[in-house]
This record gives C-alpha cells, structure tokens and sequence, in this order.
C-alpha cells in the first residue's frame, strides 16, 4: 500500500536521535486536498489543516455580535489537547522511560493516542469525578489508569492527580522510571496554540476578530492564543471564563481567582487577558444543551461555560467573537444524563425565539404556540418589542392564562407559559 507521505530518516537514525525525529514531515509537505497521510499524527490541526469555525445562528439572537465556534473536537483524538500532546511528546528525551501525566481526560486521551503511534508506554493519573466515559476511552487505548481521590479542580499542585505525578517524577525510587511533559509548567502547551491555533484563527476570520473567549485550564490556550492576536491586532479583546466555585463539575476548567501566585499555572500570561469571567455549572450545562437543540452541535461542558460568556457579551457588545470549543458532549453522557435526569423540568421546557417578528406576526405565532401546548407542558416565548409583548399578554389574559415575565436588556422579553 502505497503511503502519502514518507520519513525522510533511515529507521536507524531515528532510533540513534530519538523521538524528537519521528513525525518531522513539514507541514508543506503535506497535501491536505488529498487527505492522505503516512501516520495519524499527520490530522492534528495546524494552519494549512485548521478545525473548522462555525457560526452560531439560533442561539444567538444579537446579529452585531457574530459568534463562531471553534470545534476542536476535529483534531483525530477528539479535543484541543491533541496539538499540546503531541508537541510536548516529541521534545521529551524519553530515554526508556514511562511517560505519566495527571489529566482531567483530554490531555490523557490525546498523549495515550501519540504515545501509541510512537511507541511510548504511558500512564494517566486522572480524578475519580472525571466522567467513565473518559476513563473507560484510557484503558481501550492500553494506557494505565492511575485513580485519585481528587477534586477536578485541585488548589495545591502537590493535590491529587498532580501530586501524585509529581511525586512518580520526584520520588528517588521511581524518577528513574517515570518522566512527566508537565503541561501546567511546559511552555511548548502555549507554543502549540501560538503556532497553529492563533493563526488559524486570524486566517479563518480574516483578520476581523474582536473578541476570544476561552476558558482557564492549563492556560495554555488562551495564553498561546491571546499572544498571538494582541500581535497582529492589541485592539483585540481576550476574554477568559472559569468556574464561580472550586468545587465545580467543569473538567478541564481551573478557577484561577483568588489563587496564591505559586499555585496559578506557570504559563499563564495574564497581560494577554482583558477579562476574567465566572460561570456556575448550571449556566455551563443549559448552555450546552440549548446550543445542541438550537443550533445543532454536542458540545462538553467546557465549552458551554465559555458560549455562555459569549452569549452575555453579545447583549451589549458589536463585532466579531470566537468562541473556542475544547471537545465534544460524546465523553460527556453520564454527565448529561444526570442532570437530564435531575432536572427542575426548566430543560424540558420548549423555547421560541420570535424576536425576528414584530406585532401582528409575533402576536400570531406566540398565540398559535401556546394553542399547541399540551397540558401541562411549558414554553418561554421571547419577544424583541413592547407592543409585541402587549398584545400577547392580553391574549393571555383573554385565554385565562398565566405567564412568568423575564427581561434580558432592552429588547428580549420573556414570557414562561404553562398550559
């Protein structure tokens, strides 16, 4: 079978100097128009191979604030951490070693894959409240498991999954046999996203993005990233979302608030930053599923905290924003499924957005939705005008119904109906 493209080193020499040699094909090198490829590695995400954006259409009802997704769930191992791994694997000097590193799954997945293509044993120390998807993803790809008794968001780096790592690393009976690409501390995480995922962005909006929102992690991302965009324009705004309590069930996500210095990861650069915001895990999850039911795109948690950001920007802001989107809701189902399952019934709740139509329009196709209900089911009616909200309530009041009123800003008025 002929291959797409080939080593230009002799296996010996490759053995001689090391895995920094393996995958060193250029990206020019590469026909992406083809999509043929001599190993798997060759399908992480770079200028010349970007993940697609998207626009976001039913969710977002500001049309002067575009919102586009960045689904990073197109690298081949299904989230943003495949650049990282896959950067950081190469420059270790492995040197016989096992390579371990703590992970809240994604960057598990994606080293446990690079490692696999390279020939690398490696170990995954992971918190017990990771989802089993995650876990059950590691041990099919042959990685061992390690378990730790441990919050998703960890504040000491010496806790958990990180400490046990550190002390695997550390430790004088197993240093030796352990070596960790430490992507907390590893400036090759912010390099990767400096390199492919901030040029791509600008490439792919033209230059004409305004705002990017990302969330705290490793902060690899939003560093490598809002480096790259303050260079090409300062005037851009770099947003970035973490979880309004540590204790908080956004994998991935880091709250960076109120950390002592010594314990904010290392590669922060928080001159990049023009904004910090918080999300609850409530906010993150509606997001989410409301974006899968409006728009059409399974999302993870993550990104549904970061959407949400995006969404209460675009009420009282103008231009063109970038959303990133770490993974997709797959890894995610058990998750899902309890709060589906938990829920208040705000979720089953159905939702029309009329604010495109105006009084009589809005007015006779609120009507006609509430006549649809079954009994007992509920709507939320958004109306975009007073004189649309008007006239739907006193048809309301005409049909012996009751509504719950809401307002988001000037011109989002929200009705809450049950039949």
């Amino acid at each position: 079978m002929w291959e797409g493209v080939r080593y230009t080193h002799s296996k010996p020499e490759m053995r001689k100097r090391g895995l920094s040699l393996q995958n060193e094909v250029k990206e020019k090198e590469l026909d992406h128009t083809l999509r043929v490829y001599s190993d798997v590695t060759q399908l992480i995400a770079s200028v010349h191979n970007p993940t697609p954006l998207v626009r976001l259409n039913k969710i977002n009802a500001n049309r002067g604030f575009e919102i586009y997704l960045k689904l990073e769930r197109y690298n081949p191992f299904g989230s943003i951490k495949d650049r990282i791994a896959y950067e950081m694997l190469r420059a270790l000097d492995i040197g016989g070693r096992t390579v371990v590193e703590p992970s809240s799954g994604n960057t598990g997945i994606a080293l446990a894959c690079v490692a696999n293509a390279l020939g690398i044993p490696v170990e995954i120390a992971v918190p017990e409240g990771i989802p089993e998807e995650k876990k059950v993803i590691l041990r099919f790809l042959g990685a061992k498991v390690r378990e730790v008794d441990d919050a998703l968001c960890p504040l000491f780096p010496t806790e958990g999954a990180r400490g046990l790592v550190n002390g695997l690393v550390k430790s004088p009976a197993t240093r030796d046999s352990y070596i960790s690409p430490n992507q907390y501390e590893n400036e090759l995480n912010v390099q990767a996203h400096y390199r492919t995922t901030g040029p791509e962005i600008w490439k792919q909006t033209q230059g004409k993005i305004d705002y990017f929102f990302a969330g705290f992690g490793t902060c690899g991302t939003i560093t490598g990233v809002g480096r790259y965009l303050k260079e090409q324009n300062p005037a851009t705004r770099i947003i970035g979302v973490e979880p309004s309590s540590p204790n908080h069930k956004l994998p991935g996500m880091k709250r960076i608030t109120g950390l002592d210095a010594e314990f904010v990861p290392k590669i922060l650069d928080s001159s990049v930053i023009d904004d910090a915001v918080e999300v609850t895990d409530e906010d993150a999850y509606r997001t989410t599923i409301e974006l899968a039911r409006k728009d059409g795109i399974p999302v993870g948690p993550t990104t549904g905290a970061i959407l949400h950001v995006a969404l209460n920007y675009a009420r009282s802001n103008t231009g063109l924003a970038v959303v990133i989107s770490p993974d997709d809701a797959f890894k995610y189902a058990s998750f899902y499924q309890d709060i589906l399952e938990t829920e208040s019934g705000d979720l089953h709740k159905r939702e029309y957005d009329l604010c495109d139509l105006v009084c009589p329009l809005s007015k006779i196709k609120a009507i006609e939705l509430i006549d649809g209900l079954d009994e007992g089911e509920t709507a939320r009616i958004i109306l975009g005008d007073k004189d649309s909200l008007k006239s739907v309530a006193q048809e309301l009041k005409a049909r012996g119904l009751e509504a719950g009123f809401e307002t988001e800003g000037e011109d989002r008025f929200i009705l809450t109906i049950t039949r």
